[in-house]
Formats: C-alpha cells, structure tokens, sequence
C-alpha cells in the first residue's frame, strides 16, 4: 500500500528510489540515445550567424518641461474610453515604423534576391521569411538594436547595414515636415522672382542703350527707391500671407492684421505713382521724410518716367528676391531641426562565430528531458507490472 502511494503521485520515497534505480539501465541508454542524436542533429544542422547593428534615437524636439506637462496630461487622457492619446516620442516611434514595413522588407528582398535566397514562391512569403530573421527591438537606454540572421556571415552584415541605410533614404523621402512644404513653396517664389528680376534686368539695360542713359533729378530717384522698397514689401508680405494660409483661415488674427498691413502699404504705393490722395497715414511710415514723395511720377516726362519705371522693378524683384532667400534660409533652419537624423552608433560586421545551433545548450535540455522522460516511463512500466498484484489482492 505504501508503494502505491508513492507511485499515486506523493514525493519520492524509499521505494521509489528503487524504482528508479530498478529501470535505470533503461533511463541511461534513453538519456544516450537523445544526447547523441541532438548532438548528431545539431552538428548536421547548417550553422546561423547573426549581424547586430545600433542606432541612437534621435531627440525629441520638446523641453523637458513641455514633455513633462504632456506626460502627466497623457496620462489624464488615457483614462477616458475612446480618446487617442499622442505619442510623446514620434521621432523614435517614426524609425521603428519605418523599419518594421512592408516597404522596407519589400526593397531588402528585392535587392539581395531573397525570394530566391529563402525559396518562397511569391514575394510576400520572402518578406514574411525576412521578418522572421530579423529582430528589431528598443532597449531601455532609448537605442534602437537591428540584427539578422543568416547562414552566411557576410550577407547578414549587408542586410543588416542595408536596412540603417534604406532608412535614412526613406526618412528624408517621408519625414517632410510643416516647415519642409514652406521651404518647397518659398523655393518656388525664390525661383520665379530670380527669373523675374534677370528679364527686368536685361529690359532696363537695352532701354538705357537705346535712349542714352538718362538721368533723373535726386528728388526723384529718392522716391523711386522708396517705392521700390515699398513695393518689394509688399509682394514680401503677400508671399507670407500665402504661406500662413497653408496651415491658417482667413479668421486667423495673424492672418487678418498681415492682410491689412499689405492693404495700407497698397494705399500708400498708390499715392506715391498716381497721386491719389492717402485717407490715412501707416504708423509704418509717419516718421519718414514725406518731401521725397511729394512728386508724383506721372508728372515726370515721358523717357524719365519709362526710365523710373524699369528702375523700380529692378529694384523691386531684387528687394523681393533678397527677402525671399532669407525666408528660404530659415525654413531650412527649421527644417533640419524638425528632421530626425539617423545616427548610426555600431554598424553591422561579419559575425566571427555561428549563433545557432548551440550545440551545448542542445545536449543539455535534451539530457534534462529525456531523463525526465525516462523517469515518468519507468513509474509506468512499475505500474503495469504491479496492477495484477492489486486486482489479485482485492
């Protein structure tokens, strides 16, 4: 009855041990026989190396206070149901997407030939191979770790550096920014006005040959360049209003006091070439010496006027193109600060030793199993050969 119990499940007794020691022929040679074949197995199995590589999460453009006020709002909002929350990292957040696509793995297959490399019959079964041996993973210090498995050391290295290299491409291509589209479109007008003010240019050059140059009076000249300024100014500030308009209504209070700024600079031009008479004065010029416009230009002769009229432009295109490549300036400023940078910590190297198959690690979990294995086999059979005991007893 006592050997009963003890194989019923209770801890190991006496008996049991001498169960134990009873089949142990049979455990040793099961324990040899899985040692042996795992051992056979793994050294028959094709050895897999793998590549690592590290990048360092760029920074957040937020300050530290800033992300600590979202931080503890983040976490107000994340207990109302159904409320999106934003990410406090979306630079890191933006990498990983990036490098866990359907994109990426599709340009990594495509340019190692892994659909036939890995045998798949269509592409998605080579990118989801591809997924499969690679691991790409966050660590705790905030570095973003890239590694791949292959059976060749050299080709899990150029994976490897390929997916840092792809992601830098694909990061300038899809990580346009609010001030990237306002440097496209004041590129654009930078364009344009350079165009402009080459033909205005050439336009004033032939007209000072054909009518030998022809020289204004000082009072004149002055407001010329006045206008100029002015006009540039304005074509400046409707520039600007253009591109707040891209991210801005019209109900904007920036909008609507740049709108009418432009409007009483309008007025203002408009007196100085017709002599139309100005209902107010721009606070922007009452401190400027008003006896420089107090000469209309329609009053000015034929060939002095055409001749004010090509300096002004010059004048103008070149106010409008110095300002504007300042404007550009800026915008690439901002740009390069909104643009994560991949910045490569460890590049990836031929591994000098295959990661897999652990030969070691096989055998021992093999020894462990099959033991056990050997162990619950040789209760079963002291089971068996004791039940016609048990029924003859009762």
């Amino acid at each position: 009855m006592a050997e009963t119990k003890a194989l019923g499940g209770a801890p190991l007794t006496h008996d049991s041990w001498h169960v134990i020691w009873r089949h142990r022929v049979m455990i040793a040679v099961l324990c040899g026989i899985a040692m042996a074949t795992t051992f056979a197995v793994s050294r028959v199995l094709p050895k897999v190396y793998v590549s690592r590589a590290s990048l360092l999460v760029p920074r957040e453009g937020s300050g530290s206070a800033f992300v600590g006020g979202l931080a503890t709002a983040t976490a107000l909002l994340q207990q109302v149901p159904g409320l999106a929350v934003p990410s406090l990292t979306p630079n890191r957040d933006m990498l990983l997407g990036i490098l866990k696509s359907r994109s990426m793995g599709e340009a990594t297959v495509r340019r190692f030939g892994l659909q036939e490399r890995y045998r798949g019959r269509y592409l998605v079964d080579a990118i989801e191979q591809l997924q499969r041996n690679t691991d790409i993973s966050l660590t705790r210090e905030g570095v973003i770790t890239i590694q791949v498995e292959d059976i060749d050391p050299r080709v899990a290295a150029e994976i490897t550096n390929f997916y840092v290299s792809e992601l830098d491409r694909l990061v300038a291509k899809y990580g346009t920014s609010e001030a990237g589209r306002q440097r496209e479109f004041i590129s654009e007008q930078l364009a344009r006005a350079s165009t402009q003010l080459a033909t205005t240019e050439e336009t004033l050059r032939r007209f000072q040959e054909k009518n030998r140059a022809v020289v204004l009076q000082e009072q004149t000249r002055g407001a010329i360049e006045a206008a100029a300024r002015l006009k540039g100014e304005i074509m400046a500030l409707e520039v600007q209003l253009q591109v707040m308009r891209q991210f801005a209504t019209e109900a904007n209070p920036e909008v609507v006091a740049l709108r009418r700024r432009t409007e009483e600079m309008k007025q203002h031009l408009a007196q100085m070439e017709y002599g139309e008479p100005l209902p107010r004065v721009m606070p922007a010029v009452q401190g400027r010496d008003q006896r420089d416009f107090s000469v209309p230009f329609v009053k000015v002769p034929e060939v002095s006027l055409e001749l004010a009229r090509l300096t002004r432009e010059v004048r103008v295109q070149e106010t409008l193109v110095t300002l504007l490549t300042q404007q550009l300036e800026q915008a690439r400023i901002l740009e390069v600060k909104d643009l994560p940078i991949v910045q490569v910590l460890d590049r990836a190297v031929p591994a000098e030793r295959p990661d897999k198959p652990r030969v070691r690690l096989n055998v021992a979990i093999s020894a462990v199993a099959s033991l056990l294995v050997g162990i619950c086999l040789a209760f079963l059979l002291e089971r068996v050969r004791r039940a016609p005991r048990t029924m003859v007893a009762l």
